[in-house]
């Protein structure tokens, strides 16, 4: 069965950087693409970032573009995303996404809370 883990997250202040990372279990990682969305309080989930299987091409929503870098770590079936910068406006719980074959895998999230 799909394990998706979210962690790294937790209270920083407006200029710091957080790293999350996403650990994944019971499918081949390697050849699926995952992506990170984030969920503010009273709003929809939103995307954030994309990562292809290989690692060699990235997308990112506008709003954290230059700021935040996704990567990935097939060996250890890690994903990372780094989050420089971060302003309160990126507060959010973090979520980590695989879509293996039928099924929309998701974690159970980690909080972000960006507040002086």
């Amino acid at each position: 069965q799909e394990l998706l883990v979210e962690t790294g997250g937790g209270l920083v202040q407006p200029g710091e950087s957080l790293r999350l990372s996403c650990t994944v279990s019971g499918f081949t990682f390697s050849i699926y693409d995952l992506r990170w969305y984030r969920q503010a309080p009273g709003k929809e989930r939103e995307f954030v970032a994309w990562i292809t299987d290989t690692g060699d091409t990235t997308t990112y929503a506008g709003s954290v573009r230059g700021r935040f870098t996704v990567s990935r770590d097939n060996d250890k079936n890690k994903a990372y995303l780094q989050m420089n910068n971060l302003t309160p406006e990126d507060t959010a719980v973090y979520y980590c996404n695989v879509v293996v074959g039928p099924r929309d895998c998701w974690g159970q999230g980690t909080q972000v809370t960006v507040s002086s």
